[in-house]
């Protein structure tokens, strides 16, 4: 049986020969490509690259905007059996040059603006040995082509059958957000993106006849799989808070969209714009908000511009296993959302079919080998661990990071998530925050989550960040909050949160607050928020004798 994720392409095609399967802003208007044009694109893709010597398991970066060439190009490479390394751009200079140093890229396709940037940086592209530009370049950067002279070129009509793989056979390697420590380079074999394909299908029942609108790159991939047309939206996907919201609103209702994946950051914007417009979205009957926690309210807003027999999903994951447990808005707002409020974390639902989630002790040390002393009752908070098929295996180049990521347990493996949370006894996931980012006091640890959710209650604040200063288990918590006015009166505020942290058990502890105008946030979901940099700011105010700072950071 021939594993290859790219058999979807042309087994779809074959299907719906006709149908739309793809709408993007090609210069100044809209243009649409079927299926069988999609598959003939990316064959004609195929052929050019194997003649220009791309070779089944080759690593290749790709670095192409959302477009007909971004979803054609990736199936041509699966359709070769080459390996895709996919980096988000906007992680960041450093970070983009350390992860092509440890993904070691044999061949390198991009804009020119990426081929430029390769240019100015040339030592950490050492391992190309192909330079591919798509679109016009004028020979500088090595061969170029384009989805348009596909469409002109009677060679695309040639058949490129896809290579023969196995379930495990390497696919792609894509990187996490390098939210909490360097980005890391996780390992997708084709059984993954098959296992991801079958989950989204069955569950979320997505399928040819429905439209989506994905706001993050990747999900065009899964919708071109699952038969459903592609509207690729008119924003920067590293950049989603800034989405412009009449555009993303305009694609939605030209098109009759039916569903859409997006970050919380995206439909805070967009939600706001529609009730400030009283615009109202009736094509679109299932929504997956991910990447961060969601606030009840960011829900509740969400619904009220959607028909009364849409649904809201909350997806919970990581790049490592995606998705693992999922919730529905209707759910959240009638049962766990006040919960939430008060400091019991954040549900994130229970597990999805074929996946598997345990709670155990919370350990910064290697878990060599599973042993069921390792697990903790329903409600006591630990570290959740999940396996199934839809979690990858490693880390690519980085067995350290394997060593501690990951548990055996006989022919299977355990991925720890690197999150806090505990099992109710419904066997929902409640989070409480990254393992990382708890605070250990010396008498007791402090969950971010939980804590912050009780001062992200006071109308002034857009968000919270619990901090620990100090030395390790021993550390002093602080409190750093940014507002929604930065004109807010500081001293009165101030004094309100101190209320609020000595009426609350699990809060009580905390005598510092700290105002910060902008919080360092992820780019790819500007969401989870880099609490590490907020904890060196902190450390730096009360080591000056600061423990209430009035001052702009």
């Amino acid at each position: 049986m021939n594993h290859n994720i790219a058999q979807v392409l042309p087994d779809t095609a074959k299907t719906y020969p006709d149908r739309t399967g793809l709408i993007c802003k090609t210069g100044r208007r809209y243009r649409s490509w079927t299926f069988k044009e999609l598959n003939n694109t990316a064959d004609f893709f195929a052929h050019r690259l194997s003649e220009w010597g791309v070779r089944r398991g080759d690593r290749v970066m790709l670095m192409v905007k959302p477009s007909l060439e971004f979803i054609t190009i990736t199936f041509a490479l699966f359709k070769i059996g080459a390996v895709i390394i996919l980096i988000d751009p906007g992680m960041g200079y450093r970070n983009l040059l350390r992860c092509i140093e440890q993904a070691e890229p044999e061949i390198f396709i991009g804009i020119v603006k990426a081929h430029l940037f390769k240019l100015i940086f040339p030592r950490h592209f050492k391992t190309v040995r192909i330079s591919i530009c798509t679109g016009s370049s004028l020979g500088l950067f090595g061969p170029s082509f384009s989805a348009v002279k596909a469409d002109n070129n009677s060679s695309c009509r040639i058949p490129f059958p896809a290579t023969e793989m196995g379930a495990n056979d390497l696919a792609a390697i894509l990187f996490t957000t390098g939210s909490t420590g360097p980005p890391k380079g996780v390992r997708y074999e084709h059984s993954i993106f098959q296992a991801q394909l079958t989950l989204i299908r069955e569950y979320y029942r997505i399928g040819p006849d429905d439209i989506d609108q994905p706001a993050f790159p990747l999900f065009a991939l899964f919708s071109t799989g699952l038969g459903a047309c592609s509207v690729i939206p008119e924003m920067n996907p590293a950049k989603p808070a800034q989405v412009d919201p009449a555009k993303f609103i305009k694609t939605i209702n030209a098109y009759m969209v039916t569903y859409s994946f997006g970050s919380p950051a995206i439909w805070n914007v967009v939600s706001r714009y529609c009730l400030e417009h009283n615009i109202k979205l009736p094509s679109v009957k299932n929504i997956l908000m991910a990447g961060a926690p969601v606030p009840g309210e960011l829900l509740a807003r969400t619904v009220s511009i959607l028909p009364h027999d849409a649904e809201i999903h909350t997806p919970y994951g990581a790049t490592e296993s995606l998705p693992v447990t999922s919730i529905t808005a209707r759910e959240i707002l009638a049962d766990t959302w006040e919960k939430t409020r008060t400091g019991n974390g954040v549900c994130v639902g229970k597990p999805l079919p074929r996946i598997t989630i345990k709670i155990i002790k919370t350990s910064d040390e290697p878990i060599e080998n599973w042993d069921e002393s390792l697990l903790v009752p329903d409600y006591v908070k630990g570290e959740i661990v999940v396996k199934g098929p839809v979690v990858t295996r490693g880390y690519d180049n980085n067995d350290r990071e394997n060593h501690l990521a990951k548990i055996a347990d006989g022919d299977e493996f355990w991925h720890r998530m690197g999150d806090l949370g505990y099992l109710d006894e419904k066997g929902r996931v409640w989070f409480c925050g990254r393992k990382c980012h708890r605070v250990i006091t010396g008498t007791t640890t402090m969950y971010t989550v939980c804590c912050e959710a009780l001062f992200n209650e006071h109308p002034a604040v857009y968000r919270s960040a619990l901090v620990g200063v100090g030395p390790a288990e021993k550390q002093v918590p602080v409190i750093i909050v940014e507002l929604y006015d930065k004109t807010v009166q500081r001293e009165a505020l101030l004094v309100e949160l101190q209320q609020i942290a000595r009426h609350n058990e699990i809060t009580r502890s905390i005598e510092h607050f700290l105002v910060h105008r902008d919080f360092p946030v992820d780019i790819r979901h500007n969401a989870k928020i880099f609490r590490e940099k907020l904890g060196t700011w902190a450390s730096g105010k009360l080591s000056s004798k600061i423990s209430i700072d009035q001052k702009q950071p």
